[in-house]
């Protein structure tokens, strides 16, 4: 299966956005109840499952379509949470 070089670069984009956020969440640099972790989150997944789509790969799609779901309801959802 031969990838194209961008189909390549915007992969790894995807993966290093949500890999900057998991790695910030650990080293308690960065809150998952913010807005910045959730962007992270909901582009770089929203990258991933745009890649598994083509060829179609259905447990990729299932991973990324639903982090990039839960991320952006996270993004949305009101800053006064407790």
């Amino acid at each position: 299966m031969d990838i194209s070089l961008a189909r390549q670069a915007a992969s790894f984009a995807g993966a290093l956005l949500i890999l900057v956020a998991y790695v910030g969440h650990q080293r308690g640099s960065m809150d998952s109840r913010k807005a910045a972790y959730n962007i992270l989150n909901t582009i770089g997944s929203a990258i991933l499952a745009y890649i598994a789509f083509h060829p179609f790969q259905v447990g990729f799609v299932v991973l990324e379509v639903t982090w990039a779901l839960v991320s952006a309801h996270a993004l949305l959802k009101p800053a006064n949470r407790t």
